[in-house]
């Protein structure tokens, strides 16, 4: 995990965030048009939620940081602190269904072992209201 201990380390964080996010999208064959900054929010170094508009004109809410880069659609929630609730619903659920499927694929396994790990974090972060106060 990176420190941020300067303006300069904080803005190398946010485009290194930015960059992946947008990696991400070009995985999943969606190519990013514009990003809505005023709705998109980074707590550094943990966490940094996107709302990008996309060439196909859907906008998503894309998570980077210290978490696996993923992406949902912005219909899913109003504003960044929903979005960071919904990965975590989200990932619990994709958690849950690993473990139930019967795999005995270590990777998997490890997986899932994250993704819980990381939803739960990502929990706290969207119920710490000392995070939002500045938030709609």
């Amino acid at each position: 995990m990176t420190d941020i201990h300067s303006q300069e380390a904080l803005s190398k964080w946010v485009r290194e965030q930015f960059q992946r996010a947008n990696k991400h999208l070009a995985e999943k064959g969606i190519l990013f048009e514009s990003v809505k900054a005023e709705d998109s929010r980074y707590l550094a170094p943990h966490v940094a939620v996107w709302k990008i508009k996309a060439n196909d004109k859907k906008s998503y809410w894309v998570i980077s940081g210290d978490v696996p880069a993923d992406a949902t659609l912005a219909e899913s929630a109003a504003n960044a602190r929903e979005a960071i609730k919904r990965f975590s619903y989200l990932w619990q659920m994709q958690s849950e269904n690993i473990r139930q499927s019967g795999t005995t694929d270590n990777t998997q396994l490890e997986f899932a072992k994250l993704l819980e790990e990381k939803a739960n974090m990502l929990y706290q972060v969207s119920d710490d209201e000392t995070l939002w106060q500045d938030q709609p």
